[in-house]
């Protein structure tokens, strides 16, 4: 397993498929590369691009450091772009297009996939206090279940997940909420922020209108950005539908 280390000393996994110009795919929460949609999503660009899929801080093979600050997170992203060679394509898939956003000037293009830029009003400040006490406390299977309702997942259907052996690896990288939620600033778009490449924002034409929205506010947010929607996809973007819309904004 290659990994790279970032200035802090944390260990960044990653794994490198394909021939081409490099291209970085980054997760959004609770998502790493044995459990999420990278993995299917560069085999099918492995042909155009040499993909690098990579765990983000705290998450699967990598390691962390204490204490966290999104400067560190693009600290990561940036050395794993000097170890491609100094230059590359970013597709995020989801919070971990703030990420992205705020790594834009060491890129040389983004697409970013519905980034949650929803503002819940007061509701996001009791959601990021909550979600520090439960972690805090220890409680990683209730602020698990605290990220889940906030995305609306029913609460039967998490239930019935938490009694799964699955849950487990839920709970191992649930700290790594807090690091995503710090990312999106409390839903608000970065106004004002640097990104300076050509950027292509994607939205699911069957997704909640909250995330349709937020990707047309950051869309509206960067000159350089434009915004396309997949019809009939939702937040759950499939890879076939996704590859070759990649393929062509980033001229392969």
């Amino acid at each position: 397993m290659p990994t790279v280390t970032s200035p802090d000393g944390t260990t960044i996994a990653y794994e490198r498929s394909g021939a081409g110009p490099a291209l970085i795919l980054v997760d959004g929460a609770m998502c790493h590369r044995a459990a999420g949609p990278m993995r299917p999503l560069a085999a099918l660009l492995q042909d155009a691009f040499t993909v690098y899929a990579y765990d983000r801080r705290g998450r699967g093979e990598s390691s962390d450091t204490a204490p966290y600050a999104v400067a560190r997170e693009v600290e990561d992203l940036r050395a794993l772009i000097e170890r491609a060679g100094g230059e590359a394509y970013v597709y995020a898939m989801s919070s971990g297009g703030a990420l992205a956003l705020a790594t834009a000037p060491s890129t040389a293009g983004l697409a970013l996939y519905e980034p949650p830029f929803i503002d819940h009003g007061t509701g996001a400040k009791e959601y990021t206090e909550r979600l520090r006490e439960l972690l805090g406390d220890g409680r990683r299977g209730d602020a698990v279940a605290l990220f889940m309702a906030r995305v609306g997942v029913p609460e039967p259907v998490a239930a019935g997940m938490r009694a799964q052996p699955s849950w487990a690896a839920f709970e191992a990288i649930a700290p790594t909420l807090a690091y995503d939620d710090e990312l999106l600033g409390g839903g608000r778009v970065p106004h004002g922020m640097e990104v300076p490449v050509p950027t292509l924002v994607l939205s699911g034409g069957a997704s909640p209108q909250s995330l349709r929205r937020a990707a047309e506010a950051t869309a509206d947010a960067f000159p350089a950005a434009r915004l396309r929607t997949l019809e009939g996809q939702t937040h759950d973007v499939s890879p076939d539908a996704l590859a070759p819309v990649l393929k062509e904004f980033f001229g392969r």
